[in-house]
């Protein structure tokens, strides 16, 4: 019986496995760029080998429906909204941080995610396991062309703010995170695409203290956006105190 896997973490299973016992097999990403890592192999081969699956949880109801809406829907999703959070993911190819950024949007109150539409993980049942219930309720828009819906968020006032190790990058602890924000994150390795950065009003950064140059994508898009949620309540506070 063949067993297919998701991630780098089942990857890395699957490779040592073919140095070991040269009996799997893995498979590269598929034309549709839905999945960025196939492995299988067979189990009567492997008999005790863990299968490294997101475990079932409490939060997630496999049976909800996840709706995603168009580039259409943008206006209409911000209608109402004064200061939206947004958070935009430009090419994530990992399911396990794709759930994970999700889940992190969640907890930190996010309106809308952006996710592209090509070159991205789908939202599957190993995302929806790892957000723990961000799948389902935080609005999620899937952008066809993201330059254009970047373009889109502008006209209707929001700034857009991506993240990048360029020298031209300002901290995360330096720039003004309140009012109408989206925060693009880039994909793993290559980080966020020439064209969605240059479409940015301006470049974050997260300050790096060992020797690590960077955090993962799902780690960083948590720092940056309890940081937009502690300035905002921070700037709350004052205006209630007065």
């Amino acid at each position: 019986m063949l067993r297919i896997f998701q991630g780098f973490s089942a990857a890395y299973f699957v490779l040592k496995a073919i140095v070991l016992k040269k009996n799997a097999l893995a498979i590269p990403q598929t034309e549709s760029g839905h999945l960025s890592l196939f492995e299988s192999f067979s189990r009567p081969a492997f008999p005790k080998m863990p299968f490294p699956l997101a475990r079932d949880n409490k939060h997630t109801d496999p049976q909800r429906p996840i709706t995603k809406y168009s580039e259409d829907d943008l206006e209409s999703l911000l209608e109402g909204l004064k200061d939206p959070l947004i958070l935009v993911l430009d090419g994530l190819q990992d399911p396990h941080n794709l759930g994970a950024c999700l889940r992190t949007a969640d907890c930190a109150g996010v309106d809308l995610i952006i996710i592209t539409k090509k070159h991205s993980a789908p939202v599957n049942e190993t995302v929806k396991r790892i957000a723990c219930g961000g799948a389902e309720n935080v609005k999620i828009l899937l952008a066809n062309n993201l330059r254009n819906t970047l373009d889109k968020l502008k006209k209707l006032g929001v700034w857009i703010a991506g993240t990048s190790d360029h020298k031209s990058s300002q901290s995360l602890y330096q720039a003004n995170l309140r009012g109408p924000l989206a925060l693009v994150m880039g994909a793993e390795g290559d980080g966020i695409r020439h064209l969605t950065g240059v479409t940015c009003d301006f470049l974050l950064m997260i300050p790096m203290h060992g020797v690590v140059p960077c955090l993962n994508v799902s780690v960083a898009t948590g720092v940056c956006l309890f940081e937009a949620v502690r300035q905002r309540r921070f700037a709350k506070k004052q205006k209630a105190e007065g």
